[in-house]
């Protein structure tokens, strides 16, 4: 059995949000977007369109090269990039090396955080009713999806920039 991983189809995610509020309430307890795992990006374009994004589990992630303390660590067992909140010293390095802004800082903690799957489970694929959210066996992402992800991917950050 391969890993499972967490898949996004932008073209199902309607910008409901309800991923975000899941996320947060499942880590924190209570319903403050600012501190979701998960963010959905609305495209600024003439159809409209909404991109969810969240850490990718880099197979390599730069964010764990970045950090000074080795707070941050790769759990193969669920394909995952950890951060251990007792060895992170808050220099938001890794928030600065990852190139897809899914590293946020907790300013009240004083801690880095980042999507963590859950343990296994993830909350924001629970609620995401357009099934925009999957959590999959590797072997079930197939190339076009993954074309069609990365293009809308780039959709947005080419109109960020622009």
């Amino acid at each position: 059995m391969s890993a499972k991983t967490l898949s996004v189809d932008p073209a199902k995610c309607n910008g409901c949000k309800d991923c975000e509020l899941a996320c947060v309430k499942k880590h924190k307890g209570v319903s403050k977007p600012t501190r979701s795992r998960i963010r959905i990006i609305q495209g600024d374009t003439q159809d409209g369109f909404y991109l969810p994004m969240t850490c990718q589990q880099c197979e390599n992630p730069p964010c764990l090269a970045a950090c000074p303390n080795n707070a941050i660590s790769r759990d193969n067992a669920l394909n995952r990039v950890m951060i251990r909140d007792e060895l992170c010293i808050g220099c938001q390095m890794c928030v600065s090396a990852c190139p897809f802004g899914a590293m946020a800082f907790d300013a009240d903690l004083g801690l880095a955080f980042k999507c963590d799957l859950c343990d296994g489970n993830p909350e924001c694929v629970r609620v995401c009713e357009p099934k925009a959210l999957e959590y999959v066996e590797g072997h079930k992402l197939h190339y076009p999806r993954i074309r069609g992800s990365a293009e809308r991917h780039y959709q947005v950050m080419r109109h960020m920039v622009s």
